[in-house]
């Protein structure tokens, strides 16, 4: 797991991949690496606009987008209503639980996946995600 960064750690991140800094996108990128947790879209914006009520939904989900492209967070759908992002882009599962919403992450060498299909031809593997998903017992 990556450590936590300062906003000057954060601004340095971004400008080593070449994303246009902007106020709101500076204050997104903190939220997320200072606290190197999978929030949902709505909890990045929610924190955000504690800090300084300055982004929308849309600017949230378009520097969500900046910084999924660059390669700096990760999309984790859980359901197909339910996002997270993930600043962790090192290989590595997830466990959901289905009642707290809570996700955490699961070690790439704890989990074994036999029986992949081949891809088709001309195809590489890009990675695979899995989120185990769990609720107690009834």
């Amino acid at each position: 797991m990556k450590s936590p960064l300062n906003r000057e750690q954060t601004v340095e991140l971004l400008r080593n991949h070449g994303i246009n800094l902007t106020q709101q996108r500076v204050d997104i990128a903190c939220v997320l690496f200072a606290r190197m947790e999978h929030l949902s879209a709505d909890q990045i914006l929610a924190l955000v606009n504690e800090m300084s009520p300055s982004a929308s939904k849309a600017t949230v989900y378009n520097t969500l987008k900046v910084l999924r492209e660059a390669g700096l967070i990760r999309e984790v759908i859980v359901d197909p209503t339910k996002v997270f992002f993930d600043p962790n882009t090192d290989a590595h599962h997830h466990l959901y639980d289905v009642v707290t919403g809570c996700l955490t992450d699961i070690p790439h060498d704890v989990l074994r996946v036999e029986g992949v299909p081949a891809l088709p031809p001309g195809m590489v593997a890009d990675g695979m995600d899995i989120v185990v998903r769990m609720r107690p017992m009834v």
